[in-house]
């Protein structure tokens, strides 16, 4: 029997309503001590899953009795495991005014996700899982229907740098044009991304840039850097959009990474190569790839495997590299990448161009194409 996932008490009362079977229903993080939770004791619960959530005693024991399978909550956890939905890039910075970052569920979650002590706990691997596929299955829904494209970049570009402005014009432009812009959720190129595309007035953005400066990095001070990205998010940025224009999937494996408090949506991950692998997958519009070191190297030719491997029919998302000077110079990636591309599927859709404003430029022509 097909699994199906509630993940609200509307939904769970929608099922019993209709008289449906328990077996194969995942209910996830849900208050079940009211009157739709009583409603299960009547109900055989064998095949059953209660992933987390609040249960009565009572109810939890006739559960167990009929079958039904259920994981603990996780009090020690710094974040819920079990969790339905993305991540607010407020969330993960609760707590910052009054305790510093060191309080937050994100600097907690790191902290707990590099413990050595809970390195061989099999429950505590089992709950990062949990959370991760969480987090995977989240981010498809927000992903319907949409088109998505990526924008990966260095995460030492400072704020106040015109590498920096050019980051966060180019995030507006794509987010204008209807796209969805995804990042690596983290500071530098990244943020800027994620603020521009954000941000849908242009005069507020350039105040947003101006603001920023005063805090170029988040080093040595994560709690200054984020303390500014708040002041910016109060004065300059709207309400959050109906439809997000911005989004970071960022991971706990960096923790000299924090996230950026500019993406409308956070998707963030335990495992990074889940991280990464989900976050190329998804970008189906193209991909912008700014000046970066080794770590945005490695996201190219991760990239790149998958152009060079598609079937001819596949019809490939594009890969644009901004800044000649950089990435056939002092990083020389296009030279290799061209050669790999030569009379395969990928070589239309592997550019090289000078400027942001170019690759804007080529990746929104195709998106009016397209409709």
């Amino acid at each position: 029997m097909p699994t199906t996932e509630i993940e609200t008490l509307d939904q769970l009362e929608e099922v019993l309503r209709a008289g449906r079977p328990l077996h194969g229903l995942r209910l996830q993080d849900l208050d079940l001590t009211g009157p739709v939770g009583a409603r299960l004791l009547a109900r055989d619960a064998h095949g059953l899953v209660v992933l987390g959530g609040v249960l009565t005693p009572e109810l939890e024991h006739a559960l167990r009795e009929q079958g039904a399978t259920i994981f603990p909550s996780a009090p020690s956890a710094p974040v819920d495991p079990y969790r339905s939905r993305l991540y607010a890039p407020t969330e993960l910075y609760a707590g910052l005014h009054d305790g510093g970052y060191a309080a937050t569920p994100d600097a907690q979650a790191y902290a707990w996700a590099q413990d050595p002590g809970l390195r061989h706990d099999a429950f505590v691997t089992l709950l990062r899982a949990i959370h991760d596929h969480s987090m995977s299955d989240a981010l498809d829904e927000l992903l319907v229907a949409r088109r998505t494209v990526g924008v990966m970049g260095g995460h030492a570009v400072e704020r106040g740098t015109p590498a920096f402005a050019d980051a966060a014009h180019l995030g507006h432009t794509l987010a204008g044009a209807g796209l969805l812009v995804a990042t690596g959720g983290g500071p530098g190129a990244m943020e800027a991304a994620n603020l521009g595309a954000s941000c849908s007035d242009p005069a507020a953005l350039d105040r947003a840039l101006d603001l920023l400066a005063a805090v170029p990095s988040f080093r040595p001070s994560v709690q200054a850097w984020a303390e500014t990205a708040v002041q910016v998010r109060d004065s300059c940025l709207t309400e959050p959009a109906a439809t997000p224009r911005s989004l970071g999937v960022p991971t706990w494996f960096y923790g000299h990474e924090p996230p950026n408090l500019f993406a409308d949506a956070v998707a963030k991950f335990f495992s990074n190569a889940l991280r990464e692998d989900i976050l190329l997958a998804r970008c189906d519009a193209g991909i912008v790839v700014l000046p970066g070191a080794a770590g945005t190297v490695q996201e190219i030719f991760q990239i790149v495997t998958r152009l060079y491997y598609a079937p001819e029919d596949a019809g490939l998302p594009p890969l644009v590299l901004v800044g000649r000077d950089h990435w056939t110079g002092s990083t020389p990636v296009w030279q290799p990448l061209q050669a790999m591309a030569r009379g395969r599927a990928m070589e239309p859709v592997v550019h090289l161009v000078d400027t942001v404003t170019d690759a804007a430029e080529l990746l929104t022509a195709q998106v009016s194409r397209a409709r």
